[in-house]
């Protein structure tokens, strides 16, 4: 199929008629092209494609499909347009175009952030202003990708937390290992990049992207301008931020270029705009590195916050995303932070205050997604004992909550009500409902104490998730974390190596990071069992589609 073809929609074409494989097949072809062209140091090349990506077919398909199916999905902006059916996707993929295209302004709401007392802004842009930044974002982050930081681990395909405190042991747990590290915070740093910078060193259409950053926004009914920044609940913002960011560890590199003979232990770890520096002094980080960092920063128009930044040996330990990492007698140890444990412990207190009459079982129910969540966080870290002090807290605050309910009661009236005794443990805070098909369901809180702790192997530094070489590093990765994300359960990972790792709907890849169900292939009413292969893994949506398409038939 011709480019030309490929950037328009097929004649009578519906939403859930589109041919999937052969779209993802294009974009993933072109993106692999703009890598090595990147690579290749032949930018007008990569320019050329980005042009061929953004102006087709099967391009504005995929960034519809995102913005239509990700978790903002609901929230509208200025115009309070939605696009919900399938016929308003496949009229929004022919709006996409260049030409004429002038973005709404963003609607600002605010939010609190980490430390409960001050509020991050936030721009929501309208559907087809996200459409347009999904599209030219799948263009951008092929070449982000292939020039980002090595230790570069924030809003990256692939990257996450882990790997950024795995970095950090690698650059500290040795005896050897710096002692010292410059913790680093950039003031606002989505709100003060300079524009100028952004369109002069942003390798994307200076077009689109100057009337992006001139958009606006809209805060109670008025409209201000934007001088400087990107938006922060924008699509490409982050990939933008990132791309400002990146050149400081070549930077520093360059500034010290016999830092590793010469014994200056000077290591960098980023995650988005927090990032550590370490060093072999004190004095060195303060007069010689910090300096240099504010350099890179005024050029883009950024400055380190004076309040977050900091210099601290590793025998006092910093925290950073949500761990605490200290040394203790010699040995280097990653366990989640105090503030992080006291936010944990908060929430699980704000859900159970907020739910004193509701029902056990619904109560459960919230809080399992909240434990579960967090404890698989720090999974990889020196956790254990802080998983079974989370536990005992959260056993003391239900059992106020069933005291609460029934005052003239007996404590052991109350406790063979909500604790039921299972296995070894006699207190399991668990309910049991009977469904109208007469079957009992026994929803049990999920113990953080239960989850194992896996050391995390840490992304390869050079590892492109756009780039065709890779392709067998990251299937590896990919069902390896498979077989975590399905709490142990191998035949659910025999399902997915059955399937090779692709949805048996739309033939795409089931991810770490893409949500998925398992349907049963013969329904277990009609004599189905559990067996893996009676089992077939769906991305989230294709499931709720072929759900609602086999009710419809009924």
């Amino acid at each position: 199929m011709s480019a030309a073809a490929r950037a328009r929609a097929p004649s009578g074409a519906t939403w859930d008629g589109l041919n999937w494989p052969d779209i993802r097949r294009h974009v993933r072809g072109l993106q692999a092209r703009i890598v090595k062209a990147t690579q290749e140091g032949r930018h007008n090349k990569a320019k050329a494609l980005q042009w061929l990506l953004t102006h087709s077919f099967s391009g504005k398909v995929s960034a519809v499909k995102r913005v239509t199916e990700n978790k903002g999905r609901n929230t509208p902006g200025v115009d309070h347009v939605m696009w919900k059916i399938p016929v308003a996707k496949i009229n929004a993929i022919a709006s996409l175009r260049r030409r004429g295209y002038s973005p709404l302004p963003l609607r600002r709401v605010f939010i609190l952030k980490k430390n409960g007392k001050k509020k991050r802004p936030l721009g929501i842009p309208a559907m087809k202003c996200r459409a347009m930044q999904a599209l030219y974002l799948l263009a951008l982050e092929p070449i982000a990708e292939t020039t980002a930081d090595l230790n570069s681990y924030g809003f990256r395909p692939e990257r996450s937390t882990a790997d950024a405190r795995e970095q950090c042991f690698k650059a500290l747990a040795k005896k050897a290992n710096a002692q010292w590290v410059l913790e680093a915070d950039i003031q606002s740093c989505f709100d003060k990049i300079s524009h100028n910078w952004m369109l002069a060193n942003i390798p994307t259409d200076k077009v689109i992207l100057r009337k992006w950053l001139k958009a606006g926004f809209v805060y109670q009914n008025e409209l201000f301008p934007t001088d400087a920044g990107t938006p922060q609940g924008g699509i490409i913002s982050p990939a933008i931020a990132n791309m400002t960011l990146d050149g400081l560890e070549a930077r520093l590199a360059k500034k010290f270029p016999s830092a590793q003979w010469r014994g200056l232990k000077m290591n960098m770890v980023r995650y988005a705009d927090d990032f550590i520096v370490t060093g072999y002094s004190k004095e060195w980080l303060e007069q010689e590195v910090q300096p240099a960092l504010v350099e890179f920063l005024a050029e883009r128009g950024l400055a380190l916050s004076p309040e977050k930044t900091k210099i601290t040996h590793i025998r006092d330990g910093f925290d950073f995303l949500g761990w605490n990492i200290r040394k203790y007698n010699g040995k280097l140890l990653t366990k989640p932070s105090k503030a992080n444990v006291k936010a944990h412990l908060g929430k699980i207190r704000e859900i159970i205050k907020a739910n004193k009459t509701a029902k056990q079982a619904n109560l459960i129910r919230l809080l399992n997604p909240v434990l579960r969540g967090w404890a698989s966080y720090h999974s990889h870290a020196v956790a254990k004992k802080t998983f079974a002090r989370i536990d005992h807290r959260t056993w003391s605050m239900l059992w106020r909550w069933a005291v609460r309910r029934h005052p003239n009661r007996r404590a052991q009236w109350v406790k063979d009500k909500y604790f039921k005794p299972r296995g070894t443990r006699s207190w399991v805070f668990a309910a049991i409902e009977h469904q109208e098909d007469g079957m009992k369901r026994e929803p049990i809180l999920l113990c953080e104490s239960d989850t194992p702790i896996r050391r995390h192997v840490k992304i390869q530094a050079h590892a492109n998730p756009h780039d065709p070489q890779w392709e067998q590093y990251f299937e590896s990765r990919w069902g390896k974390n498979m077989l975590h994300s399905a709490k142990g359960r191998r035949k659910l990972y025999r399902v997915w190596l059955r399937q090779d790792g692709l949805c048996s709907t739309c033939q795409q890849l089931i991810t770490k990071s893409t949500p998925w169900r398992t349907r049963h292939i013969v329904k277990r009413a009609e004599g189905g069992t559990d067996a893996a292969s009676n089992l077939r893994m769906h991305h989230l949506n294709c499931h709720r589609r072929s759900h609602y398409a086999a009710s419809s038939v009924m």
